[in-house]
């Protein structure tokens, strides 16, 4: 067989997976963006705020949970189900111990975020971390066999669930216990069709050899999470605390539009770059490659749709929420900046990862976590809510993103080869901007100029990157 036959064999199933994910990604985001648009005209901000503490604390627990050893399930060089009766015991000991810590500490966690009626929200949201600790290790296998089908059915039945329970509860009345008792019920259902459609139920055992070689590589993993969750909540930690519950309601909202494009963009990528970047790992030049096709695939829809929620934060605020949170608008405009660097940030991390560099990305995300220790508070004294995503903004784009660049360039990646796959995505990015911003000045803030200003700037900015078509279907 050929070099380019057995290249070709080997794109087949990333492209497959790649397109399930996809599907899977709008299918679910989209459903998850019109329940948010629901929730937030039955709920006010201090529910929300209370949900934020509680949620805090679950992606701080899934950071940790399994230690980081279900993701050697995607690279483990051999046959995975030598190391996934380990992977299991642990993952499920681990969640345990989580969630006990959790249990009898929330009530001093949630004083601390000056949100002492958020225990029992966080106690109940948290038992997910359960669930979590169950599903891993063959959530793991499914993404390693690119087996993103399976993928698709899970989240859209977790979609359906949480949906229908968050939507059914807060109508009544339930507040925030509505949005906890919902996501839970979601990951429940997804667990049980996760484990039928795979036909693989978790079945635990140990192997002292691979327990240890599993922990030398997920807990560098699991501290670099842990350190990403920090980072990504400590301006939750710092709003709720120094501004109050309701603050952080605002703040919430304006975070969860913000990280709209993270959410449907990188997530696509990310649930097969991690096993493309392993395929590619011992060729410099094709790994290279497979990067700059990846930036340039998450560069050409993160950009614009950043750019027009920071540009049209008022209107693009009152339309989907009403006008109740409109204060939410002024700290959209920023956050949306760090929506740009997650992005890049989240392909960086899978690429260093892939490597074998996981200490490399334990240092950067603890970087950023102390310059985000420094700047937040400072920016929460001088400008409330909108200093925070001010110091989170400037933080993301003037240390987080040239650390991130400059530790991809030591594996031999050249910078000049990840400038040039960005470069149209980014001139378009500035004609639409300006093109936007004639249409605010010529058009009060309302529905009429989110769709006027929208449309004039895709169009702009369509124009600059057609000429990429044909390698985004090559990608």
């Amino acid at each position: 067989m050929t070099t380019t036959g057995r290249h070709r064999r080997a794109e087949s199933p990333i492209r497959r997976a790649l397109s399930f994910s996809a599907l899977n990604t709008v299918l679910s985001k989209v459903g998850t963006f019109a329940t948010g648009i629901v929730l937030a005209r039955l709920l006010s901000p201090a529910d929300f705020g209370v949900y934020a503490v509680a949620f805090v604390a679950l992606i701080a627990l899934l950071s940790l949970n399994e230690l980081g050893v279900s993701l050697a399930v995607v690279r483990w060089p051999g046959d995975p189900a030598r190391i996934l009766p380990t992977v299991t015991t642990i993952s499920m000991i681990s969640s345990g111990l989580l969630y006990a810590a959790c249990y009898f500490g929330a009530p001093a966690f949630t004083k601390a975020l000056g949100a002492a009626d958020a225990t029992g929200v966080v106690r109940l949201l948290c038992v997910a971390v359960l669930v979590d600790g169950l599903t891993a290790p063959i959530a793991q296998l499914v993404n390693r066999e690119f087996r993103q089908g399976i993928r698709l059915l899970v989240d859209l039945a977790n979609l359906l669930v949480t949906t229908g329970v968050t939507v059914s509860l807060a109508a009544t009345g339930h507040g925030a216990w509505s949005l906890a008792g919902g996501q839970l019920a979601g990951n429940v259902t997804a667990s049980i069709v996760l484990f039928t459609l795979v036909r693989r139920w978790p079945r635990p055992g140990f192997d002292p050899a691979c327990a240890r070689e599993l922990l030398r590589f997920g807990l560098p993993l699991a501290g670099s999470s842990l350190l990403l969750v920090a980072m990504l909540n400590i301006d939750y930690v710092i709003t709720g605390r120094m501004l109050g519950a309701v603050a952080l309601g605002f703040y919430l909202q304006a975070f969860n539009l913000a990280s709209w494009p993270v959410n449907m963009f990188s997530l696509v990528v990310r649930r097969v770059s991690l096993a493309a970047f392993a395929r590619v790992q011992e060729d410099e030049a094709e790994r290279e490659s497979v990067l700059a096709r990846m930036a340039t695939l998450l560069a050409v829809p993160t950009l614009p749709v950043c750019a027009l929620l920071g540009l049209l934060a008022l209107p693009v605020v009152t339309t989907l929420y009403g006008t109740k949170w409109s204060e939410s608008a002024s700290v959209l405009q920023f956050l949306v900046i760090l929506g740009v660097v997650r992005v890049a940030g989240e392909l960086g991390y899978d690429f260093l990862v892939a490597l074998g560099r996981s200490r490399t990305t334990l240092w950067l995300q603890g970087g950023w976590l102390v310059s985000l220790g420094i700047a937040l508070p400072v920016g929460a004294l001088l400008g409330g809510i909108q200093g925070v995503a001010i110091a989170h903004a400037a933080v993301a784009v003037l240390l987080v993103l040239p650390a991130f660049v400059f530790a991809v360039c030591r594996t031999g990646v050249r910078a000049r080869v990840l400038a040039a796959a960005v470069k149209l995505p980014v001139l378009g990015c500035l004609l639409m901007a300006a093109v936007v911003f004639g249409v605010r000045m010529l058009t009060p803030a309302g529905f009429g100029q989110l769709v006027l200003g929208g449309t004039l700037g895709l169009a702009t900015y369509a124009v600059v990157v057609w000429p990429l078509r044909h390698s985004l279907k090559r990608s």
